[in-house]
């Protein structure tokens, strides 16, 4: 061998008894290998290319050596009594340099199998041998400068790539002992392929190596000529049984002679052993296969059994029937179990198919009997078929809407849920005219009947020419009939609303209501077309859309689907438009002729009420919103929150927690206050936790009571002053309508101060000496900044109407500045609905009148004086009522959304509508005198 430049090549390390040869390829699990993602990481940053492909990158793999081997792995050393002792092992995660084999095996990355993380694995082709000439690095992964061996000697490494063929270039046909062995490895070989092809259809068979791949292995062997005998003996070392110091002194072999013989030795040794095992006293290869098997000890059944799999195996027929074959009889005069094929041909009729996907399960039946078992295509077009006979094409939920049924969903989503009345009011709208529905279609069905059997009748009197025959249904009558039927499409609801609102538990309690199958489909994160509309059959592991799994897994096609998180679907992106995938399923014109990728067949989706879940309307698009029937869920108030708390909460944290009604009492008082001290959130999940936290506390201190007999002590009340210890200090202040007041001072109206609690929100502003400046503190939004500057304006064009300046030209700021500030700075403050507040208030400070503290205001206002209406009107008015506030002055435009509040509110707040300004004034002021209010609301601004 002469000097040869060497590259610098990672390695991978083989797990134990793991050996590579060129020409073979090797499945390495890469779950608990942290060495294998730094070695394809350094790689894929070496790469020229920013994509580049997997296939062109080449690793060395190595495997652990053997302290049996000598040191240039040739020799093996046996023990005193001559035989090979016991491989020892090593371990991967602390191989060193003298751990390691001095030749290894250039590999080809094929590429990465498996659907899970913790099922993936690295497939890699074996290429070239080499030799490791020095270690350049050991961590994270191994690195070491090699040099390529050929059957004879050293390669010179191929610049920037390297040869991905494995054949010999050394061997020399001509060779007459060459030539000899290689003969002799193929007999050998297909020896051994036909013992394993036999030994399968024994009752002990004595390999775990397939018929079907020996079969082909065969044939692998038989196009090899003798210029890859090398190659051929590497590949037969990989299949023949052997231990790790013989597979090792296969690699570290050049020597292509020297190869062979070392290969036809481990295949005679195996072919001897299978004879032993199985008494099989001959095998010849000929052109009709003959095998002599010794099989006299053996009972008639196994006999028969054998010779059945064995006419099998080579190809033969299986047998007439009553030979133990499908559809006959064995000796015992049992039936066998019915064939596969029969049993799939029964669940596709059995599915009550459509016209549609009646053809296409014919045209791939059909198909699959014509196909070999062994073919790749056979195993996905089975899954194909199987799939469409699990689907419910006409099974269906029997609605049983009688005259209760309203009264019984009612009081179903009543127990369930507290308020929702939207939400309850649309589902029995539903459930009243599927009702309806229904009765006209039964009516139908009855007077269909009655048109057939009149039409009968005609036909037999008329046609005596064939008693037989069925008469003719098909009159007009009962086609105009039959088009008269209804069919239940059903609608598409949309629940918007803050987290933990109930919207996901609403969705199961309507389908209890409906007596319906349920299932959940989870859309948070989904980033890819096909997990909705399924994969095409072309590809590997293809598989049905989330849409299809669903209706397999609930067996109906009528169930409640769940569209859990709708608005988080990924957009547009190099996998597809997953929103956009949803439309067709949402769409109730379109639905009923629905097409999965993988199916390909339509399916009707009319049936199926969908029912989905968001938290925005924001990041939807517009056209798939627009499919949905949108009905909002607002954050609970504080009123609703004690109901729940007290119907739902309490009694099932009391039996999570083990206790029972009469060891813990919630009283009121501690039920608002953890409601309004310990919580701030839209929904009531919080609250459940925090009930939790009180019950566990409870559960503590009674077992502890029971344990020391003392059961006398323990109180179930929890008390207010209990709250601290139990939960904390509180976390939340509760606004307080002041009790004192100063001029310049307003209360006014939030809806959503944190957590959608409405509460009131206090309006400061004093002036001082200057030249007309504006402050504005307290974390103020661009709306509410506008609203002081047209608030402002509005006051300083009617302060002579006020009685604020002598003269109409008069500038009230003209030597003064004022300074509006909002307390709770922290906190984001904006929204149109301060205006009519901040106009009050810099009245009470240029006319020195106190606002009273028991009166709050809410509404904008615009430059002719107008107060505008404004939303949020039922959170702003429960947070009123619970901070103290006596008199409310409302815009008039919102004295409709006063019904929708609660009862207890309408009688505790007074409830005032106002259209402008003035009228405000007077309602704030009643025994006030202003020089401008005989002109009323006509006052218009200057400006």
């Amino acid at each position: 061998m002469g000097q040869t430049k060497s590259q610098t090549l990672p390695l991978l390390l083989l797990a134990d008894d793991a050996v590579l040869l060129p020409g073979t390829t090797l499945r390495i699990p890469i779950a608990g290998r942290s060495d294998i993602p730094a070695l394809l990481t350094s790689l894929y940053t070496r790469a020229k290319s920013p994509k580049p492909d997997p296939s062109t990158m080449f690793i060395g793999c190595v495997p652990l050596n053997s302290t049996l081997l000598s040191a240039d792995g040739h020799r093996l050393i046996v023990g005193e009594d001559g035989e090979e002792p016991i491989h020892p092992g090593h371990s991967l995660e602390n191989a060193t340099k003298k751990d390691l084999f001095s030749f290894g095996t250039v590999a080809k990355i094929s590429g990465v199998q498996g659907r899970r993380t913790n099922e993936l694995a690295l497939i890699l082709e074996g290429t070239r041998r080499f030799r490791i000439q020095k270690f350049t690095q050991t961590k994270p992964f191994f690195e070491a400068r090699v040099a390529l061996l050929d059957e004879d000697g050293v390669l010179h490494w191929p610049p920037l790539v390297i040869r991905a063929d494995f054949s010999s270039t050394a061997v020399n046909p001509s060779d007459l002992r060459t030539r000899a062995l290689f003969d002799q490895l193929k007999e050998l070989s297909h020896e051994l392929l036909s013992l394993v092809r036999l030994s399968s259809i024994l009752p002990r068979p004595t390999t775990n190596l397939s018929p079907i791949l020996a079969r082909r292995i065969a044939l692998f062997v038989d196009k090899k000529g003798v210029e890859e005998a090398g190659v051929l003996a590497d590949f037969m070392s990989n299949i023949v049984e052997a231990s790790l110091e013989e597979k090792l002194r296969v690699l570290s072999t050049l020597n292509t002679n020297d190869r062979l013989e070392m290969v036809v030795e481990l295949l005679a040794r195996q072919v001897q052993a299978i004879k032993r095992s199985t008494k099989i006293t001959t095998v010849t290869r000929t052109t009709i296969p003959g095998i002599r098997l010794d099989i006299g000890d053996i009972s008639r059944n196994d006999r028969d059994s054998i010779m059945r799999r064995a006419m099998g195996a080579m190809g033969g027929f299986s047998g007439p029937p009553g030979f133990g074959v499908p559809g006959g009889a064995n000796d015992d005069g049992k039936e066998d179990e019915p064939n596969e094929m029969d049993e799939l041909k029964k669940r596709l009729d059995d599915a009550n198919l459509t016209s549609e996907a009646k053809k296409v399960a014919d045209r791939e039946f059909k198909r699959l009997k014509k196909m070999n078992p062994a073919q790749a295509e056979y195993g996905v077009c089975r899954t194909y078929l199987e799939t469409i006979a699990e689907i419910p094409w006409a099974t269906a939920t029997e609605d049983q809407l009688g005259g209760d049924t309203l009264m019984r969903a009612r009081k179903q989503l009543n127990d369930d849920h507290y308020g929702l009345d939207k939400i309850k009011k649309r589902l029995l709208e539903y459930l009243a005219v599927l009702r309806l529905k229904q009765s006209i279609n039964a009516d139908l069905d009855a007077e269909i009947a009655k048109a057939k059997e009149e039409c009968g009748q005609a036909e037999q009197s008329e046609s005596s020419e064939s008693e037989a025959d069925e008469p003719n249904f098909d009159s007009a009558k009962v086609q105009i009939l039959q088009s008269k039927r209804t069919v239940d499409k059903s609608p598409i609801l949309l629940l918007v609303g803050p987290p933990g609102t109930g919207k996901t538990s609403l969705a199961k309690s309507i389908a209890t209501a409906l007596g319906r199958k349920f299932h959940r489909i989870s859309l948070g994160g989904v980033r890819d077309e096909a997990e909705i509309r399924g994969h095409r059959r072309t590809y590997v592991a293809a598989m049905p859309g989330l849409i299809v799994s669903g209706l397999k897994k609930v067996g109906v096609n009528n169930p409640v689907f769940l569209l859990d998180e709708i608005d988080k679907v990924g957009g547009s992106n190099f996998h597809g438009d997953p929103s956009a995938a949803m439309l067709e399923v949402l769409d109730p014109e379109q639905n009923h002729t629905f097409s999965d990728h993988y199916l390909n067949i339509p399916l009707d989706l009319s049936k199926v009420l969908f029912i989905a879940t968001a938290n925005t309307l924001d990041t939807i698009p517009p056209p798939l919103l627009d499919r949905m029937e949108t009905i909002s869920l607002s954050g609970y108030t504080t009123l609703e929150k004690r109901h729940i708390a007290t119907q739902h909460l309490i009694p099932k944290q009391i039996t999570t927690n083990a206790l029972s009604d009469d060891l813990v009492t919630f009283t009121p008082d501690v039920i608002d206050t953890i409601i309004t001290s310990y919580t701030r959130e839209s929904g009531v999940r919080n609250l459940e936790r925090e009930i939790g936290s009180v019950c566990r506390y409870k559960a503590v201190a009674y077992a502890d009571a029971k344990d020391s007999s003392t059961l006398s002590s323990y109180d179930p009340t929890v008390t207010v002053s209990d709250l601290e210890e139990i939960l904390g200090t509180e976390r939340f202040e509760e606004e307080i309508a002041a009790r004192s007041s100063t001029p310049g001072i307003v209360t006014g109206l939030v809806a959503y101060s944190s957590g959608g609690q409405g509460s009131i929100l206090f309006i400061e502003v004093a002036d001082m000496p200057g030249t007309g400046r504006v402050q504005l503190t307290g974390k103020l939004g661009d709306v509410l900044k506008e609203s002081v500057e047209v608030a402002l304006t509005w006051v300083k064009a009617h302060s002579y109407d006020l009685g604020l300046t002598d003269t109409a030209s008069e500038d009230i700021m003209k030597s003064r500045s004022i300074h509006v500030h909002c307390p709770s700075g922290a906190i984001p403050k904006d929204g149109p609905s301060a205006g009519l507040a901040h106009t009050i208030a810099l009245i009470s400070l240029f006319s020195g009148k106190a606002v009273p503290p028991t009166i709050a205001m809410t509404g904008e206002v615009s430059l002719r004086g107008r107060v505008m209406p404004v939303g949020g009107i039922k959170e702003k008015l429960i947070g009123a009522l619970r901070a103290g506030v006596r008199t409310v002055l409302l815009p008039r435009g919102n004295r409709k959304d006063i019904k929708d509040l609660p009862e207890e509110v309408r009688r505790g707040l007074e409830i005032v509508p106002v259209g402008h300004i003035w009228e405000g004034v007077r309602n704030v002021w009643p025994d006030g005198h202003w020089p401008g209010e005989d002109m009323g609301a006509g006052i218009e601004s200057r400006l």
